[in-house]
C-alpha cells in the first residue's frame, strides 16, 4: 500500500508533479473556453431571435452542426483540418515547410464552438422567460437598446440561464479528457502515461476520478455563489 502511495509523491520516481501539471492544463483549457463560448453562444441566441432570415439561418446551422457532431470528431476536424488548410494555403504561397497547429489552441477553439452551440439553447430558453413588459418599460424610460439589454435584460437572463450553463460547464470539464487523443498533456494523458509505466490502473484512474469530482464540487460552489449574487434582489423582495 505504501509503495503504491509513493507513486503519487512529488519526489523522484513519483507522478504527483506530472498529475498536478496535467490537472492545471485541464482546468486552464476549460477556463480558456469560457471567454469565447459564452459570448458566442449569446450571439447565436440573438441571431436566432433576429427578424432577418440570414442571421436565423446561420444560428440554426451553427447550433445544429456543433450540437450534432460528437465532441471528439469536432476536435479532430479542427486540429487536423486547420493544419491541412494552413499547409495548402502556405504551399500555394511557396512555403514548403511543415505546419503544426498548437494542440492547446486547437482544443480551445473546438470546445469553445461546442460550448457555444449548447449554451445558445440555454440563452434562448432564458429569453423566453423574460416578460415583454421588461422591454416595454425600458422603452418607456427612453433607454437605448444596448443600454437596456446590458443593464436590465442581461442580468435577468444570466440568473435564469445559470443552472443550464453550470451543466454545460461540467460537460466541458469532462470533455477536456478527449484532448489526450491529439497528444495534449492534460490530466488524462498523464494518467494514461502513469498507468502504462507503473501498471497500476486502479490507483491512477482512481486519482483521476477524485480530481474530476473535486473540479465538479468546486464548480458547484462557484455557480451557487454567482446564483445567490444575481438572486439577491428576489430575497430582499420576499423580506
Amino acid at each position: 500500500m505504501l509503495d503504491q502511495l509513493s507513486l503519487l509523491s512529488f519526489a523522484s520516481g513519483g507522478w504527483g508533479q506530472a498529475l498536478l501539471a496535467g490537472a492545471l492544463v485541464t482546468v486552464a483549457l476549460a477556463l480558456a473556453c469560457l471567454p469565447i463560448g459564452l459570448p458566442l453562444g449569446l450571439a447565436v441566441a440573438l441571431a436566432a431571435r433576429s427578424q432577418k432570415r440570414l442571421p436565423r439561418a446561420w444560428a440554426t446551422l451553427f447550433s445544429t452542426v456543433f450540437r450534432g457532431l460528437p465532441e471528439l470528431l469536432t476536435l479532430l476536424i479542427i486540429y487536423y483540418g486547420c493544419q491541412i488548410a494552413a499547409q495548402k494555403l502556405l504551399a500555394a504561397l511557396g512555403y514548403e515547410g511543415e505546419v503544426l497547429i498548437n494542440t492547446f489552441l486547437a482544443a480551445m477553439v473546438a470546445f469553445s464552438l461546442v460550448f457555444a452551440a449548447f449554451s445558445s439553447e440555454i440563452w434562448l430558453a432564458a429569453f423566453k422567460t423574460v416578460p415583454k413588459g421588461q422591454y416595454e418599460a425600458c422603452a418607456a424610460l427612453g433607454l437605448r437598446k444596448h443600454t437596456a439589454f446590458a443593464t436590465v435584460i442581461f442580468p435577468q437572463l444570466l440568473r435564469i440561464a445559470l443552472p443550464g450553463l453550470s451543466n454545460n460547464w461540467l460537460s466541458l470539464l469532462k470533455d477536456t479528457s478527449l484532448v489526450s487523443t491529439i497528444s495534449l498533456v492534460d490530466l488524462m494523458r498523464q494518467t494514461n502515461l502513469a498507468v502504462s509505466v507503473t501498471k497500476e490502473p486502479m490507483l491512477f484512474y482512481g486519482v483521476a476520478c477524485l480530481c474530476y469530482l473535486l473540479f465538479s464540487a468546486l464548480s458547484g460552489r462557484v455557480f451557487n455563489a454567482i446564483e445567490r449574487h444575481y438572486s439577491r434582489h428576489l430575497r430582499s423582495a420576499r423580506t
